[in-house]
């Protein structure tokens, strides 16, 4: 039974169902520890499972105190989750063997069971609430709002007025700022005809959704659908590429591929169509507590996809200058199928 130990928070609640953003979490053979300060102490005593709480001053030489007690030769842990000051600390004058790991946590946390998927399916829905929000205040108040202005408006409609927490800040792009993946918003106002891409997501009982929509801008029936009709040829014509290319991995993924033949699944289509440089990043990646979990889903993974995985599917063609699109849901893999949450 490997013992390590746990700073992230995200690590920490799927140990123990509960976190806090100053913790050192220890599990040692079948013993657990949950090391706080007494901001959280009474909250962790009535939240956090299966563990002893302690509450400490100085959580580093508590965590000392507790592998010294139990003459701990060897424990794990993520080298992604300290600083190199936490570290030093922690490994000085012990003689416990500190064992690098990354993303040990991430990858016990790449098959989600059928409660987590439950929770997934729950934050998908509320992120597609949010996105109707939005809609709708596009629809009544959108013309000439520049995209700072409906930057604002997203967070409002994504978290419910405040409800929700967001998996990460929206990304509003019109036309040209939308052919840079991970645009920040800049005063270009919304006009009749934009593209307009959304990429948006929510937290509910901590597990994320991510959803991108490209969308076709009027004021009369606008929405986020899937099926899009732009004015411009050349709009529809890479809306269209894009969306069939997220359709033939969506139909196509199996269980028992590799992750690397999924996202060929995207990648073939576009480049069949003669826009292969555009597409300028992965198919997509594991969701959960964090936005970003395992499996990857690039053109390099070696992963078998499983049952229960839970991935997003988001190609993207980005014509610099002119405009971008992305398209992009989460799903589950269940009974050897992708299934959009």
């Amino acid at each position: 039974m490997k013992n390590f130990i746990l700073r992230d928070e995200n690590a920490v609640y799927f140990e123990s169902k509960f976190s806090c953003d100053n913790v050192i979490f220890l599990k040692l053979g079948s013993d657990r520890y949950f090391i706080t300060d007494a901001r959280y102490t009474t909250e962790a005593k009535e939240f956090a499972k299966d563990c002893e709480v302690i509450e400490s001053s100085n959580l580093v030489e508590t965590a000392k105190e507790i592998l010294i007690k139990n003459k701990i030769k060897k424990i794990t842990f993520d080298p992604n989750d300290f600083t190199y000051a936490l570290y030093t600390n922690l490994s000085k004058d012990l003689k416990t063997q500190f064992i690098q790991e990354p993303n040990f946590s991430k990858q016990k946390r790449i098959i989600k069971s059928d409660e987590e998927i439950e929770i997934l399916a729950k934050a998908a829905r509320h992120g597609r609430k949010g996105f109707k929000e939005l809609a709708k205040y596009i629809r009544k108040n959108g013309f000439k709002k520049s995209e700072q202005h409906l930057f604002f408006k997203g967070l409002e409609k994504m978290s419910q007025m405040g409800k929700l927490d967001l998996s990460f800040d929206p990304i509003i792009a019109i036309n040209e700022n939308a052919a840079k993946p991970h645009a920040l918003p800049s005063k270009k106002k919304l006009k009749l005809n934009d593209l307009l891409l959304v990429d948006a997501g929510v937290k509910y009982k901590r597990y994320c959704s991510d959803r991108t929509c490209t969308a076709a801008v009027n004021f009369e029936n606008f929405s986020f659908k899937r099926e899009q009709k732009f004015k411009k040829n050349k709009h529809q014509k890479i809306y269209d590429l894009v969306y069939k290319a997220q359709l033939n991995a969506i139909e196509n993924a199996k269980v028992g591929m590799k992750a690397s033949q999924i996202d060929n699944l995207t990648r073939s289509v576009i480049e069949k169509a003669g826009y292969g440089k555009y597409f300028i990043h992965s198919t997509g990646h594991g969701v959960g507590l964090d936005i970003h979990e395992f499996p990857n889903i690039n053109s390099k993974s070696d992963v078998i996809i499983e049952d229960n995985m839970v991935f997003t599917v988001e190609p993207g063609i980005y014509i610099p200058n002119e405009f971008g699109v992305r398209i992009e849901d989460t799903v589950v893999m269940k009974n050897g199928k992708a299934i959009i949450l």
